[in-house]
């Protein structure tokens, strides 16, 4: 059975097959941990028992403490020891790591939260999240409409109040009375996959956006797409003979997953020369070497729109990884909930080009199996918190979803609201509506607003020196690679750092600015990157950073 291990980097060839995981001290790429098992503890240890000071009573089959005649039974010393400690958790969770909301995050709300209790010393005056996709807590207003309907059917009196029309639009109120009609009371549960009106706006959404027929029996609401991730892999993986395919870099979100798991991530390196496209020839090498290790193949992970790189992958790209999937036998997981912040092409949803090949070679590819998440968190609607989003589950087996089935019903339902917020995402108002013009102008303004964020970034990063960044296709972030100088490498080494952990803690301390470092996210062997958000408004923060490396340039040249 092949046992986990870790790597920190990663050269790009088909014999990088190693579980990507994590450590308190490092980031979760990491050749020097020791993923064994931990072992349980003995039980002699922990409590023993002494014959010579127990009796058995025969007559009541109890054990009572023998004591000297007339004396009270002695007082146990109260337990210093607790039950869970971190030696004795779940291993596999403390070897986690989740990048973005790590340490570099939980350093910058130390800072904001000096800021507030009004500290004055620090070289800024306001500390700047560009580490997390998080619109709203931006500058992103929400969709009017959704907001709408979302109070309405969260306080349905509003409906039978006389200046309800006065003060909501006809269509939010129409809106909100068919969502009370088929869910009922917003607090309470719904089935366990989803409310069957709104798993049926999500298949005419899907049908609508791919031309291709979709069952909303196939469809399962979720809270957010993480949510969606957890329980589908969950499913699939069986232990550390189980492989998942994920891409390098990728959302840390896969790599914890499937540590939990126990599982072993396969990485695939993205190449950033074309983009941080796929090679074809290239993967298929690593699943011809992943198999011939004796890992069980299971699933592909891939990211379109790409987070971190903000990379699209092309109508070809795909089918070539769909083809892989068809000859290999593997599950594809379609991440695609950046579908709408495309800056530049259109979208191709695996969902559409799988029904394609299907249609046109149907022997070829009917035995493909797809995971496809989409979420209410990003794109225009930008609504994390609500905590909605939905999978929808192509070509599985039916016993399989059986048992997917049975493990959401663990957890009951997804939250009622994330689900309403979901429907009104791919059921928005439409041309004729009355919200429509209102819903129009907000969704284009958070489009142009974003785009040209993206572009003003991308424009300052060329310019610096040391830096060189893909051009923004798509998602909410830009993945530079940045130049370290030797002695900065060495000052990194001397405080047990990565290099670009060393370089975004500087400029965290130095401007408030916080990001999250390639070796979160994962990285090619001898590069170093960045992650970022463009969600900020203003230019402000851009400045900073261009100022920031400048000196760091300056100072460990």
């Amino acid at each position: 059975m092949p046992q986990p291990s870790t790597m920190r980097s990663f050269s790009r060839t088909s014999s990088s097959t190693s579980v990507l995981t994590s450590s308190p001290a490092t980031p979760f790429y990491s050749a020097s941990r020791d993923y064994s098992p931990v072992a349980p503890t003995s039980s002699s240890s922990i409590r023993s028992a002494s014959s010579a000071t127990a009796s058995v009573s025969s007559s009541s089959g109890m054990t009572p403490l023998a004591v000297p005649n007339g004396a009270s039974p002695p007082i146990a010393a109260p337990s210093r020891r607790k039950a869970i400690t971190i030696d004795t958790m779940n291993p596999y969770l403390r070897r986690a790591d989740y990048a973005v909301r790590g340490r570099l995050a939980i350093r910058a709300e130390e800072l904001r939260e000096l800021l507030n209790n009004g500290e004055t010393s620090l070289p800024f005056t306001e500390v700047i999240n560009a580490n997390i996709g998080n619109p709203q807590a931006m500058d992103q207003k929400p969709i009017t409409f959704f907001r709408q309907v979302l109070s309405l059917v969260q306080y349905p009196q509003l409906l039978d109040n006389e200046f309800a029309d006065k003060i909501f639009p006809k269509d939010s109120l129409e809106r909100a009375r068919v969502l009370l009609n088929e869910i009922g009371s917003i607090g309470a549960y719904s089935q366990s996959q989803g409310v069957p009106y709104i798993r049926t706006s999500i298949a005419k959404f899907i049908e609508e956006r791919d031309g291709f027929s979709a069952d909303p029996n196939n469809i399962y609401l979720a809270g957010g797409a993480s949510s969606a991730v957890s329980s589908l892999l969950t499913t699939i993986c069986g232990g550390p003979e189980t492989g998942v395919m994920i891409p390098v870099p990728q959302y840390p979100l896969y790599s914890a997953t499937l540590t939990i798991a126990n599982a072993t991530p396969i990485p695939y390196l993205l190449d950033e020369t074309t983009g941080w496209g796929t090679d074809t020839k290239y993967i298929a090498s690593v699943v011809k070497n992943s198999i011939a290790k004796g890992v069980d193949l299971k699933a592909m992970v891939v990211i379109n729109p790409c987070n971190p790189t903000g990379s699209c992958l092309s109508r070809a790209e795909i089918k070539d990884i769909i083809t892989l999937a068809a000859e290999n036998t593997f599950m594809i997981i379609a991440d695609e909930v950046y579908q709408t912040n495309i800056y530049e092409g259109e979208f191709n949803s695996f969902k559409k080009v799988l029904r394609e090949l299907q249609r046109d070679f149907p022997d070829k590819y009917d035995n493909v199996e797809l995971a496809s998440l989409h979420s209410t968190s990003k794109g225009m609607v930008g609504e994390c918190g609500q905590r909605g989003g939905y999978i929808e589950l192509i070509g599985i087996d039916e016993q399989v979803l059986e048992q997917l089935y049975k493990l959401v019903s663990i957890s009951l339902c997804p939250a009622v609201s994330g689900q309403v917020l979901t429907e009104l995402m791919v059921n928005p108002p439409k041309p004729g509506d009355e919200s429509y013009p209102v819903y129009k102008a907000e969704y284009d303004a958070i489009y142009k607003a974003l785009k040209e964020r993206a572009f003003s970034l991308f424009n300052a990063f060329k310019e610096m020196e040391g830096v060189s960044c893909q051009e923004p296709k798509g998602a909410m972030y830009l993945f530079p690679t940045i130049s370290i100088p030797p002695k900065a490498i060495k000052e990194a080494q001397r405080r047990n750092e990565e290099p670009d952990q060393f370089y975004c803690l500087e400029l965290l301390e130095q401007t408030g600015v916080c990001v999250i470092p390639g070796s979160g996210f994962g990285q090619k062997d001898g590069t170093y990157h960045f992650r970022t958000t463009f969600l900020a408004p203003g230019e402000d923060y851009v400045r900073r950073i261009i100022a920031f490396h400048k000196e760091f340039l300056q100072k460990y040249s």
